[in-house]
């Protein structure tokens, strides 16, 4: 969000948090981390709850992502729970998808078989300043050059040249790389605009 308003944008951003199964609760945290841009007229920041809805998206994350289109923000970003092979719903409500991995997450062959790695725009090896990261960057790589990626794709079957996914290293806890991946956002939007696939996502 920083990057972008260093960038004269205005920026919407929807951030699902699960909700307990036991007692129905959310913590919504990212009230809490982005208390930076409070008072920000050009961020606008609303924390959902999961309600249980499967998919890693709260039932009205597409009704708010349009108001907040309709309301001029650009870009408009959208973070899901997350965390697992399931939460995948967002790849056919946005134009990007981007999924961030950090280092040690545990045997390699496991992250190549998780689903949530399929729907992949770009990918973000955050916390790259830890051991660990040149070997997960090395795995997604491996991944992509094997052809072991079977995504569920919302185009790319059309498109010519297919896009090329690309890996972005950050450091969130001190803005490394963030300049870079939103240079990669850029790019895959231009992408989608010079395919003709934008029309398509947008339809």
């Amino acid at each position: 969000t920083a990057e972008y308003r260093r960038r004269d944008h205005t920026v919407g951003v929807i951030a699902v948090d699960p909700t307990s199964p036991f007692t129905g609760g959310a913590i919504l945290g990212d009230r809490i981390r982005m208390q930076s841009h409070h008072g920000d007229q050009g961020v606008f920041i609303r924390s959902m709850a999961s309600r249980g809805q499967l998919g890693g998206l709260a039932v009205a994350t597409s009704d708010a992502v349009r108001v907040l289109d309709a309301a001029g923000f650009d870009p408009i970003l959208v973070e899901t729970v997350g965390a697992g092979q399931s939460e995948v719903e967002i790849a056919g409500a946005a134009h990007t998808t981007i999924v961030v991995l950090v280092p040690n997450l545990g045997d390699d062959i496991q992250a190549i078989k998780a689903g949530i790695l399929e729907i992949a725009d770009i990918f973000d090896v955050n916390k790259a300043d830890l051991p660990g990261a040149d070997q997960a960057v090395a795995t997604l790589r491996a991944m992509m050059m094997l052809g072991a990626r079977e995504r569920a794709q919302k185009d790319r079957a059309a498109a010519s040249p297919p896009w090329q996914i690309p890996i972005q290293e950050t450091v969130g806890a001190t803005g490394k790389g963030i300049g870079g991946l939103v240079d990669r956002i850029q790019e895959h939007r231009a992408y989608l605009e010079s395919s003709g696939l934008l029309g398509d996502l947008e339809r």
